[in-house]
């Protein structure tokens, strides 16, 4: 073995935060208008939640911040939209 096996700044799991989020938060979003609202609203939870993550994450170089932000709009606005729609039925 010629290289070395030390990890780069790319290498850490963080880096999968921003997309994760990003496809939760756009599963969230899609749900909320297919009427799937309890995965709507775990998606739109977790997508908030790796968002800020990945935003953290991202401040400190490891991974990107663009897709952080996007999967935390888009849960946020999948987990808004559920709860006020579950909301107006009661």
């Amino acid at each position: 073995m010629a290289g070395t096996t030390t990890s780069g700044a790319s290498d850490t799991p963080a880096t999968a935060l921003g997309p994760t989020a990003l496809v939760l938060g756009a599963l969230s979003a899609l749900g909320t208008w297919a009427f799937l609202f309890p995965w709507s609203v775990l998606a739109g939870a977790l997508a908030v939640t790796f968002g800020a993550l990945g935003m953290h994450h991202a401040r400190r170089g490891a991974g990107r911040m663009w897709t952080s932000v996007a999967g935390t709009v888009l849960g946020a606005a999948g987990l808004v939209g559920t709860v006020t729609l579950l909301w107006a039925m009661f």
